[in-house]
């Protein structure tokens, strides 16, 4: 092809997303049956753990044994140079990091979730760029899409190198697309003697690219001599002729990141690299990210702790007007704010781990709702810790420490946390992706009632079908065990929350209803509406992740006497009632929003109406470049910027 994007049509995006879908559900989940109000809280308390004692053991030896090298690394330096040392990721790399999910028949640590997401906190706590390295290359690169969709044969070739310390990226986006792969430009044409593809393309944001020594990349084979084609994931070694590492990225933060732009040009790619079928990519990396979205979770719960300790001990420190500045009101607030959300954050990661580790429910929602919330909330986090600090929260670690004060590097945090809420799957995707799933059923009880190309005959059909599931399915919605005052007597004063997460499922169902009813095909238009149902549904269950967490500690302080019941009752009692305030604004804006004139004006600033607003400025971007890099096929004619931290 000579054009550097496909041109597609609304349509045919729609039907590329919905044909990667995981449409069947084999086993149980707790937030799909939250959105249809059915608070089933046995799928998540007692919280399963299927870690066995060996598992165990190891893998409390190997945080340790990370948690001593940690130690000894300078997340200050990272940030000064923009690059995490190669001796750095070596040391990461003989301690098993990059292997810790892969088997041990492949040279890995073969640990489960729960101890990948401490690792994940603590390398994120050294500096985020390293979770990212890590990540990057465990949740998303080689080793996962291997582990799950690859041969035997792949996962003898490849699983022991990424176990050694063969760092791996993952390849997806490109220039002119991001969350929208129908328009997938990058092309991988069969040779014709059939033994192997031709890989040409331009990749843009390849995390741990730029050092990577294995990619997954996504492209498309072309559909022709009635071969199925589609997108499909291919495993390339980086070095391979024709390969270019174009540019080295720079971010707002993550300074130390390994992110660039990849040229494909006629790169042999062999046969037995393919992973499945070809056109199953798409499939491979959404169901990757299903688990692989939990990394966000992890180091987003390192940052709100770090957060919570800082604004600990500077608001103990800091006196104003007499008194330490956390016994005023106003800075009391958000330290009761991050204590509180801190704890709900581990209690959600800590449920998503080890329902992961169980393998016994279906995660897709739990996970997607994980990063959501994790990643909304730890900035919101980290904005308050920088106005507690003040004016030393706006001040960099280094400029701290130049004039003899703790270099507290809050601002970094604050710059570093904003790009969760756009790695994979921005807030906004997410609340779509999400929507879409919570609404599953809606839709296919509606058929084509929620199909805007059905026609009326189709739709009253379609009427007359749905009538019989909402027959049976409404009444349920009028009365449940968050009515009766003795539910969830066992959870003692965190009952009464576990009443409201029961009450506020049956409505968010009943909304979502009354949106379908009123809005049926057009309702993936309204957006906003949709955003809060999922966001509804976030604080719902991170409530019963806060209260299940909280009734375990106790249990455990039963048997061992650490003192921590208590003080995570405490925690999620006050968690449970800023989520009751935020939850219920949400249902008060389902109805009562501007959406509607939103979007006017939107459309209106679009076409220009109001652009004599934006008079008295300049604008140092103008005339810089295209708001969108052009490329086209062929060699690179830039210096290759690859590197390896390994020989």
């Amino acid at each position: 092809m000579t054009a550097q994007t496909r041109q597609v049509g609304e349509r045919e995006a729609r039907e590329v997303a919905e044909a990667a879908r995981e449409t069947e559900w084999t086993r149980p989940s707790f937030a799909k049956k939250l959105y249809l109000g059915d608070f089933d809280l046995s799928l998540i308390h007692p919280q399963p753990h299927a870690v066995a004692a060996d598992d165990a053991a190891r893998g409390d030896e190997f945080i340790a044994r990370l948690a001593a090298y940690c130690e000894s690394l300078d997340g200050l330096l990272i940030e000064r140079e923009a690059k995490i040392p190669d001796e750095y990721v070596r040391g990461l790399a003989e301690l098993g990091t990059f292997g810790i999910k892969i088997p041990t028949e492949y040279g890995g640590l073969g640990l489960p979730m729960s101890y990948y997401g401490k690792a994940l906190m603590l390398v994120a706590s050294v500096h985020p760029s390293v979770s990212a390295l890590v990540s990057a290359h465990q949740s998303i690169g080689v080793p996962e899409p291997v582990k799950m969709f690859g041969t035997d044969e792949q996962k003898q070739r490849f699983l022991p190198r990424c176990a050694a310390g063969a760092v791996t990226a993952f390849l997806l986006t490109e220039p002119d697309v991001g969350s929208d792969p129908a328009r997938l430009a990058s092309t991988a044409t069969p040779t014709d003697d059939g033994t192997a593809y031709l890989l040409d393309g331009v990749k843009l944001w390849t995390t741990n690219g730029v050092i990577a020594e294995l990619v997954v990349v996504m492209a498309r084979v072309p559909e022709q001599d009635g071969r199925r084609g589609g997108i499909s994931a291919f495993v390339v070694e980086a070095d391979a002729p024709g390969i270019t590492v174009e540019n080295r990225n720079a971010f707002m933060g993550l300074r130390g990141i390994e992110n660039g732009v990849t040229r494909f040009h006629q790169v042999r790619v062999p046969v037995e690299n393919r992973l499945g079928r070809e056109g199953d990519g798409l499939r491979i990396a959404l169901t990757t990210l299903n688990t692989g979205r939990l990394s966000i979770p992890a180091t987003t719960t390192a940052a709100a702790k770090w957060c919570l300790k800082i604004a600990r001990e500077w608001s103990a420190e800091r006196v104003q007007w007499g008194r330490p500045i956390g016994a005023h009101a106003a800075v009391a607030d958000k330290i009761s704010f991050i204590a509180a959300t801190t704890f709900a954050l581990e209690a959600v990661l800590d449920l998503s781990a080890n329902l992961a580790d169980a393998g016994t429910k279906d995660i897709r929602i739990e996970a997607a709702l994980a990063k959501l919330w994790a990643s909304e909330m730890a900035w919101r986090i980290a904005d308050e810790l920088v106005q507690i600090r003040g004016g030393r929260g706006y001040e960099t670690a280094d400029s701290l420490a130049a004039r003899g004060e703790r270099a507290v590097p809050a601002e970094q945090i604050l710059r570093d946390l904003r790009i969760n809420r756009i790695f994979e799957g921005s807030t906004e995707i997410m609340h779509l992706l999400i929507a879409r799933e919570a609404v599953d059923a809606h839709l296919s009880a509606a058929g084509d009632l929620a199909s805007p190309d059905a026609d009326l005959q189709a739709k009253a059909r379609a009427a007359v079908n749905a009538s019989g599931f909402y027959a049976k399915w409404l009444p349920q919605l009028a009365v449940g065990k968050g009515t009766d005052p003795r539910s969830y007597r066992e959870f003692g004063p965190l009952a009464k929350h576990l009443r409201y997460v029961e009450r506020s499922s049956r409505k968010l169902a009943r909304q979502t209803f009354y949106g379908m009813g009123r809005w049926q095909a057009k309702l993936e238009y309204r957006q906003g509406f949709l955003a809060r149902i999922v966001d509804i549904g976030a604080e719902l269950f991170a409530m019963a992740a806060s209260c299940s967490r909280a009734e375990t500690l106790r249990g455990q302080d039963t048997a061992q006497d650490t003192g921590r019941g208590e003080s995570a009752y405490e925690l999620a009692a006050v968690f449970c009632e800023q989520a009751r305030l935020r939850v219920d604004h949400l249902f008060d804006q389902l109805w009562s929003n501007t959406d509607d004139d939103d979007r006017r004006l939107a459309r209106q600033v679009l076409d220009g109406k109001h652009s004599w607003l934006e008079a008295g400025i300049v604008d140092p971007s103008e005339g810089t470049g295209p708001w969108i890099a052009q490329w086209q096929p062929g060699e690179s004619t830039t210096d290759n910027k690859s590197r390896r931290y390994r020989s």
